[in-house]
C-alpha cells in the first residue's frame, strides 16, 4: 500500500514538473492559407496572443524579441498582455523589435485588471468556484499609448485599415468578449478586398458577426488551447462558448455545418495565469500565418 501511495505521489510530481516544463516551451506555428485575393502580394502576419507577462519573464521576452527574424510583414495583438501591474516596461521591451511593422491590436480582461487567485476546478466544476476580489488595475491607458507609438491602431470596437506588403487590408476589431465589452463597430462604408478581424475572446457571436460582413481572417486567442489537456483526448474546456473541437488552431468558420467562409486562427497563446503556471499536452505557442 505505501509503495502504491509512494508511486501515484511520484507520478504526480512527475507530472506537475513536466507540466511547468511545458509552459516555457515557447513554439512558433508556422500555417500557410491560399486565402488571399487573386493579385495580392503573399504576407506573412504573426497573432501574438495570451502573452501574461510577469516581471521575471526574461525567457518569454527573448522568445518574443526574436520573432523579428521571421521577417514578418504585420503584427496583431489579440489581447492578454500583462499580468502584473509592474510588466509593461518588459512588455515593451519584448515587442520593440517589432515596432513600425504595420500592426493592430485589441485588449483582453488580464490588460485591465490583474488576475487573480481562483480554483483552477472551478473552471470545469462550478460549485467549486472561488468569490472574486476585487482585481488591481492594469496600465491599460499607458499600454495603448505605447503602442499606438509602436505605429499599432487600436481595435477595440474600431475599425481602420493598414498598408501589408503592397496591399490595403481592412480591419475590424472589438474589445473582449469575455466580459461583455465588446459593441461590434458599425460599416464605415469602405470596401477592402480583404478583411482582418481581431477579437480576444472568440465567442461565437462576435465570428458570426466577422463572418456576416466578409472578413476574411478571423485572428483570437483567450482559450489557452485549453491549458490542461488530455493526452490522446484534447481540452476540457474552451472559456468560451465554442466546442472543444475548435478550442485552437485554424479553421474554417462557421465551425459546424453550412459553408465555410471565413477563416479563424485561435492561437494557444504564450502564458498562463501566475496562479496556475503549467500546461500539460498543449504547449504555448505565436501563429505565424502565411497568407497567399
Amino acid at each position: 500500500m505505501m509503495r502504491a501511495v509512494a508511486g501515484l505521489a511520484a507520478a504526480g510530481l512527475g507530472l506537475a514538473g513536466w507540466s511547468l516544463w511545458e509552459a516555457r516551451n515557447y513554439q512558433r506555428s508556422f500555417h500557410h492559407l491560399n486565402i488571399l485575393p487573386k493579385g495580392m502580394e503573399p504576407m506573412r502576419v504573426l497573432n501574438i496572443s495570451d502573452i501574461h507577462l510577469m516581471p521575471d519573464d526574461d525567457k518569454k521576452v527573448e522568445f518574443i524579441r526574436d520573432l523579428v527574424d521571421l521577417k514578418p510583414d504585420a503584427v496583431f495583438l489579440t489581447g492578454d498582455q500583462l499580468s502584473s501591474t509592474k510588466s509593461l516596461p518588459s512588455l515593451l521591451r519584448a515587442l520593440k523589435p517589432l515596432s513600425g511593422l504595420p500592426g493592430a491590436f485589441v485588449y483582453g480582461s488580464h490588460d485591465y485588471h490583474a488576475p487573480i487567485w481562483k480554483n483552477p476546478l472551478g473552471y470545469v466544476i462550478p460549485p467549486l468556484r472561488t468569490e472574486e476580489r476585487e482585481p488591481d488595475a492594469l496600465p491599460h491607458e499607458a499600454m495603448a499609448t505605447a503602442f499606438d507609438e509602436y505605429g499599432w491602431v487600436d481595435l477595440r470596437n474600431a475599425r481602420s485599415s493598414i498598408t501589408i506588403a503592397g496591399s490595403e487590408i481592412g480591419l475590424v476589431g472589438v474589445d473582449d468578449p469575455h466580459i461583455d465589452f465588446d459593441q461590434y463597430p458599425e460599416s464605415d462604408g469602405r470596401d477592402h478586398e480583404f478583411t482582418i478581424g481581431l477579437t480576444h475572446a472568440p465567442y461565437t457571436r462576435i465570428l458570426n458577426q466577422m463572418n456576416a460582413e466578409g472578413v476574411g481572417l478571423a485572428l483570437a486567442g483567450h482559450t489557452h488551447g485549453g491549458q490542461v489537456c488530455v493526452p490522446g483526448y484534447g481540452a476540457l474546456i474552451t472559456n468560451c462558448d465554442l466546442d472543444t473541437d475548435h478550442v485552437a488552431g485554424v479553421f474554417g468558420w462557421p465551425a459546424i455545418g453550412h459553408e465555410k467562409t471565413m477563416t479563424v486562427a485561435i492561437s494557444r497563446g504564450l502564458g498562463t495565469s501566475p496562479y496556475a503556471p503549467f500546461r500539460l499536452a498543449c504547449r504555448p505557442e505565436v501563429q505565424v500565418i502565411d497568407l497567399a
